[in-house]
């Protein structure tokens, strides 16, 4: 069963939470630091159950039938951007792959494998060393770059069953280098590396979709601007012997322009579709791309910002490293002017700094593109 309740009249209003029919537990403010002081990966280690906050799911409602497999297309970029006559078949899947799924499994990226697989080696390592050296990267419990949990939520939020390493990597002159770990050695090496390398990407997947759009190719990058923002997300979802309670993430919709996701070898990334949840499969040579409510309102809802969640898993852990594109602060985004009809039907409003707007209704369990639409 897949179906959901009660959420076909839901509006973007509603608390996501609401979508998958969770039970929201009650966190007073005080309560919650005290419990995101303390990180997930320890309280496994210590053989500790998930306090009462963690515990956001009806165990009766999750007990269904394996969730089918999303069928999201996997795009040859190397295709797209060659001179051959089957790109344009090519830029049509990527359309159709967007306005259906928001999302896309990326192969002809011009990333090796090799380094896909330091990338994804070089976080285990991070996660796999002594607390103490990681506490050296912490953040506090109110701040979002460094190593730690999300900052606290709005009261009656639930928590993520999860630690992370966030950082801001592009421009340079944003980054915080206390951050950025020693250890691994190789850690900073390969993020520089990572962080060019995503750039390429972007620029061919920027031009891509536009020209799957047919409007002109530099639109997207032109929209997001030079400073356009990039920013490094390493999630280490500890194991749960309660994964029926807890979830990874929550669901939600991203703020961003669009991001990129490398998984590992262990599934539990799920997108919304039509009130169901479909797992995403893991692909060690693709990236998947997913949009973020910024494309939605830039394309004038041709391409869909998709609800996500991750789920635990009770035998292993699970490693992911998201790259957040995101237009430069204090750009103001809106739908483009190719894609606005004869009849001048324009779904969204222009709006500026979407991703702080999206961060403070995140906290309360909401969604903020209801804020865009006219």
């Amino acid at each position: 069963m897949c179906k959901l309740k009660n959420t076909a009249a839901l509006s973007p209003k509603i608390l996501i939470d609401s979508i998958e029919n969770q039970k929201m537990a009650q966190v007073t403010p005080l309560k919650a630091e005290i419990l995101l002081a303390t990180r997930v990966q320890e309280m496994v280690l210590h053989g500790k159950d998930p306090p009462q906050p963690y515990k956001c799911r009806e165990a009766e409602s999750t007990k269904t039938d394996s969730p089918p497999l999303a069928e999201i297309p996997t795009i040859d970029l190397s295709q797209i951007s060659s001179p051959h006559s089957h790109a344009q078949a090519e830029l049509g899947r990527l359309k159709s792959a967007l306005c259906s799924w928001g999302s896309f499994q990326a192969v002809g990226h011009g990333i090796s494998s090799s380094f896909l697989n330091e990338m994804r080696q070089v976080a285990r390592e991070f996660f796999e060393q002594p607390m103490e050296e990681k506490a050296r990267y912490a953040k506090g419990v109110t701040e979002m770059e460094g190593y730690g949990a999300d900052p606290v939520p709005e009261e009656g939020q639930p928590l993520d069953w999860q630690d992370r390493l966030f950082l801001d990597v592009y421009p340079h002159d944003k980054r915080n280098p206390k951050f950025w770990p020693e250890k691994p050695a190789s850690f900073r090496r390969l993020l520089e590396e990572c962080t060019e390398k995503m750039r390429v990407v972007i620029e061919v997947v920027s031009k891509a979709m536009a020209n799957s759009l047919n409007i002109e190719e530099n639109c997207f990058l032109n929209a997001f601007g030079e400073r356009a923002t990039l920013q490094a997300r390493f999630n280490y979802y500890s194991r749960s012997q309660f994964p029926d309670l807890v979830l990874g993430i929550k669901s939600h919709a991203d703020g961003s322009g669009y991001t990129f996701i490398l998984q590992d070898d262990v599934e539990g990334l799920q997108v919304l579709k039509n009130d169901c949840w479909y797992t995403v499969p893991v692909n060690p040579q693709a990236i998947l791309v997913l949009m973020g409510d910024q494309m939605e309102i830039m394309t004038n809802g041709i391409f869909k910002s998709p609800v996500h969640r991750v789920l635990t898993n009770s035998e292993r852990e699970r490693i992911s490293i998201a790259v957040f594109y995101t237009p430069e602060p204090g750009k103001e985004i809106g739908p483009v002017d190719g894609l606005v009809d004869e009849d001048g039907n324009v779904l969204y409003k222009k709006m500026k700094d979407y991703g702080t707007i999206h961060w403070d209704y995140y906290q309360k369990g909401l969604r903020a593109i209801h804020l865009a639409q006219i």
